[in-house]
């Protein structure tokens, strides 16, 4: 009894191989059409030969990740309607493809933050962090976000000056173009580096979210889930939303998708099966009130995905990222708790037995600083977290 072993995959130009892969035990391979452009369809065509080329490494295409939703479908701009015809027709040569499971977000503007890409921890390795003054630093002083200030406790403010007030011009307009480029490029990002002035580009797509809060953010997604759930049934494909990350408002943005409350009212805004979730350890841990093990109780049915990794929380709201077993959560309940769902599902003779999870992100470690991996996928950390990860399912599976 064990989870599907899986693995990110950035196409045929990520320097980690499905050659690599195979010899790594990885049994289904997670991607995405990259190049095509965020909105437009995906075609049969283009599916089936990223499918055909994975399938004939003896491996399995078992999750889009990620199947990216418009900002005009979550601001419902005049274009909303091409863009969730487009989408529905992706939906529906993905389920022709043999393609089951679509993992995407409903995040405004910035898919997922970090303030350090390059975060030394204590065995020398290096992580990612979310230093959150130096975040609300980069919003309120070098972006100069009208009304940041307003938007964060008055504590982390005055953290932020003093944060803000120690940085040179340089370090500033390198933590900025971190923010919004460098983590965001690579997954379907609203901005590249190719744009001469990053930061305002960025404050016209926060601006369109102008009196926007959560219930209308929710009322966009429950329309969003309307439009394609239907369609997802009929072409046999479950759309699994991931989490916010971090899992809190920031930027004076709305997050919909980071705590328990907001999965009861996922479930009863579209009672379908197909209508399910991502659970991601590493984003819903950043949230110190989450119990994830009871998230996971609670999401039991509607898991189509997993992404496993740990958190090591600080008391003013920080975090950086521990590895896939240490840190503030308890990996060895999370796993049981996953396993026991597995072997339910197994015990009901279910045809979707398997849940996929992959190791999420991973630290930097021995040759990984003689590559260039994108942000948080390094291959050898991530190796790491996958033998942990492996071996702990071994474990467990003998005692449930």
């Amino acid at each position: 009894m064990a989870l599907e072993k899986t693995w990110r995959w950035f196409g045929e130009k990520d320097p980690i191989t499905l050659d690599m892969l195979v010899q790594m035990g990885v049994e289904g391979v997670i991607t995405a059409l990259h190049h095509i452009p965020n909105g437009e369809i995906w075609s049969i065509d283009e599916i089936m030969r990223v499918k055909n080329l994975i399938e004939s490494h003896g491996l399995r295409w078992s999750v889009v990740e990620s199947l990216p939703v418009s900002e005009g479908i979550k601001i419902c701009n005049d274009d909303r309607a091409r863009l969730i015809k487009n989408y529905q027709q992706s939906v529906r040569n993905l389920g022709a493809c043999g393609i089951d499971t679509i993992c995407y977000n409903f995040m405004p503007v910035l898919d997922w933050a970090r303030t350090d890409l390059h975060y030394k921890i204590a065995n020398g390795g290096e992580s990612m962090y979310f230093d959150f003054p130096t975040f609300v630093a980069f919003d309120a002083f070098i972006l100069k976000r009208p009304g940041a200030e307003k938007d964060y406790p008055a504590e982390i403010i005055e953290k932020a000056k003093q944060v803000y007030a120690s940085m040179t011009t340089e370090e500033a307009e390198e933590l900025a173009y971190n923010i919004i480029v460098v983590t965001q490029g690579f997954i379907d990002g609203v901005i590249d580096g190719s744009v001469p002035d990053p930061k305002k580009l960025f404050l016209e797509f926060i601006d369109r979210y102008k009196g926007y809060d959560k219930n209308k953010m929710r009322e966009n997604l429950k329309a969003f889930l309307d439009d394609v759930i239907p369609v997802a049934e009929e072409a046999g494909v479950r759309l699994a939303i991931h989490p916010d990350d971090p899992p809190f408002p920031v930027l004076g943005l709305p997050r919909i998708i980071g705590q328990l409350d907001d999965y009861e009212w996922l479930f009863k805004a579209n009672s379908s099966p197909n209508n399910g979730v991502t659970f991601c350890a590493g984003s819903l841990s950043a949230r110190k009130e989450n119990n994830l093990v009871e998230i996971i109780n609670h999401c039991s049915e509607r898991i189509h995905f997993v992404h496993l990794r740990n958190t090591q929380l600080l008391p003013d709201g920080s975090f950086y990222e521990s590895g896939h077993l240490a840190g503030s959560q308890n990996m060895v309940q999370i796993m049981t708790a996953l396993l026991k769902e597995q072997k339910r599902r197994e015990g009901e003779g279910r045809k979707d037995t398997k849940m996929p999870v992959r190791p999420d992100h991973g630290i930097k470690i021995l040759d990984d600083y003689n590559n260039k991996y994108n942000p948080g996928y390094p291959l050898i950390g991530r190796l790491k977290g996958l033998a942990e990860l492996d071996g702990l399912m071994a474990g467990i599976s003998n005692f449930i």
